[in-house]
């Protein structure tokens, strides 16, 4: 990337979003930032139950990541977020117009097996049915990839990377 992005790596749990994000952070000499450290103690309690958030739960955690990325702004960054609704997407850019999104996606047996084999994350399986019927992929006139998890987290990065590398420069 010439001038730096603000990259928001979205997706469903578990596919790779805490793994890649500060691969790519380090390869573009650029701060990363974890999503879920965003979250109010309360959705954190929420989603550990089993219980997915609502629209009204992610808003003040939307606005915290979009204010990050705001302050990123012309400096560039990666962040983690699901951000698995258009009008989340629509809310992250309208905090940080220049934002670019990087859609990591897999199919829900590789995803599950994945998730299945993390220790110490809040998000349990249970959920990922959720976040797949929630889940909008990028519309063509979003600036954004997508791009596959199969492979070691290397070989995603560097796809991701060149994904990226290919998309224009951000507004001023």
């Amino acid at each position: 990337m010439k001038t730096p992005h603000v990259v928001v790596v979205m997706g469903v749990a578990g596919t790779g979003k805490s793994t890649i994000g500060p691969l790519l952070a380090a390869r573009f000499g650029v701060p990363y930032a974890e999503g879920d450290d965003f979250h109010p103690p309360a959705n954190i309690a929420k989603m550990s139950a089993g219980t997915p958030l609502t629209d009204e739960d992610r808003r003040p955690w939307l606005d915290a990541i979009g204010d990050w990325a705001h302050g990123r702004a012309g400096l560039g960054g990666v962040v983690s977020c699901s951000a698995l609704k258009r009008s989340y997407r629509d809310r992250l850019r309208a905090a940080a117009p220049g934002v670019v999104f990087l859609h990591l996606s897999g199919d829900r047996a590789l995803v599950e097996d994945r998730m299945s084999h993390r220790q110490g994350h809040f998000m349990p399986t249970a959920l990922l049915d959720s976040q797949f019927a929630t889940l909008q992929p990028l519309g063509p006139d979003e600036a954004g990839a997508a791009v596959e998890v199969t492979g070691r987290p290397e070989e995603i990065a560097e796809r991701a990377a060149a994904a990226l590398e290919t998309l224009s420069e951000p507004a001023p």
